[in-house]
């Protein structure tokens, strides 16, 4: 059985609060993981155990121990050894990895290998990577892979509370009156192709992209765009309705040269690390196609 520790300082921020406090608001340690630290003694100050009720103070040491008992067991990932996985950050709870266009984020199939994922689980062996969000199989650029489970709950909620900012870069057909702009449509899926999405489609949700023209070349433009909200296929259902669809994009650019590459890369993450609130700042480099 795996065991994950953790030996933390209580910040300025923190001084007198309770150790219930430091966990759910400080650390965003979900209920259930608190509940598994406190009854089976696994959560100490400066060495001893003591009620959730009882006030820190700045400097004294939090040590938090996880068991894998702590976790729902994760569906083993198939190694797959036969390409390198371009790990562009990393420490010991988590990597930031450089996705290839046209690899999978993860296996669809029972079975099948060659994704992202399976690249990670070759990397990591013979321990498991944990899958946090996904990028579409023609979106490169950076991605976030768990490497243990404490951390997973935590990552899932940077990112639904938006404190992870990722920034995309795109090239799109046509040019914009309008230097930058807010798409806020809801999108749903399309029932005439079940590989696509649309605008106010079925059980369509709510939806918002930002985005800011970084140039325009041959009456092409190259955007800077970040979501404020994740759905699938956003970007490119924002934009092909604005008219501006991703160039070579398979569904949604009816000129596209389905040869060439979709011109959509996630280019650069802004996050605090789980537990350390480590702020970094990573970028994955551009493939020779976005740079054309």
């Amino acid at each position: 059985m795996s065991t994950y520790q953790y030996h933390l300082n209580v910040p300025n921020s923190y001084n007198n609060q309770t150790i219930r406090n430091y966990l759910s608001t400080y650390l965003l340690l979900p209920k259930h993981l608190i509940f598994s630290l406190r009854t089976h003694y696994r959560v100490t100050v400066n060495q001893k155990y003591l009620p959730m009720n009882f006030k820190i103070q700045t400097g004294d040491e939090v040590s938090l121990t996880f068991e894998d008992s702590d976790f729902t067991p994760n569906q083993p990932v198939i190694v797959d050894k036969s390409k390198p996985l371009n790990v562009i950050w990393e420490n010991d709870d988590f990597m930031i990895v450089n996705k290839v266009r046209g690899d999978k984020t993860h296996a669809n199939q029972p079975g099948e290998s060659h994704a992202t994922l399976n690249y990670a689980a070759g990397y990591l062996a013979p321990n498991q990577p944990y899958i946090i969000h996904r990028l579409d199989q023609q979106t490169s650029g950076a991605l976030i892979i768990a490497k243990t489970p404490a951390v997973v709950p935590i990552l899932t909620r940077l990112i639904k509370d938006k404190t992870i900012k990722r920034t995309y870069l795109v090239w799109v057909h046509g040019t914009f009156k309008d230097a930058h702009g807010t798409i806020d449509l809801p999108i749903g899926r399309d029932l005439h192709d079940q590989r696509k999405r649309k605008i106010n489609g079925e059980k369509a949700q709510h939806a918002v992209t930002h985005y800011q023209v970084i140039k325009e070349v041959a009456g092409n433009s190259l955007l800077q765009v970040q979501l404020e909200t994740g759905r699938t296929h956003q970007i490119r259902v924002h934009l092909a309705y604005l008219k501006h669809p991703i160039i070579n994009d398979p569904l949604y650019d009816s000129t596209a040269n389905l040869a060439q590459p979709m011109l959509l890369h996630s280019w650069k993450v802004e996050m605090p690390t789980p537990f350390y609130h480590q702020l970094i700042t990573v970028t994955a480099s551009l493939p020779p196609e976005m740079k054309k």
